[in-house]
């Protein structure tokens, strides 16, 4: 079985990426793991979410910190 979809599409949530044919956004899912919830615990929460997805989310959210460009400033007096 594939992996779940994270997506984002302007029309949808705003555009925040969401788990694809749903409205749960990877931030929803990343705050409720940090917050000390379970994977168990989310899924019962939210039922139509596909399996995987939470996976999914955490792949998406290290890609994101894997590609992101840290620009170092100088130091200011």
């Amino acid at each position: 079985m594939d992996a779940p979809q994270i997506v984002s599409d302007p029309a949808v949530m705003m555009g925040k990426p969401v788990v694809a044919g749903t409205r749960i956004t990877v931030e929803l899912l990343l705050d409720k793991l940090a917050a000390g919830e379970s994977a168990e615990q989310i899924q019962r929460a939210h039922p139509h979410l596909p399996p995987g997805a939470i996976r999914s989310a955490l792949a998406y959210a290290a890609a994101v910190v894997r590609n992101e460009v840290v620009v170092p400033l100088g130091r200011t007096a």
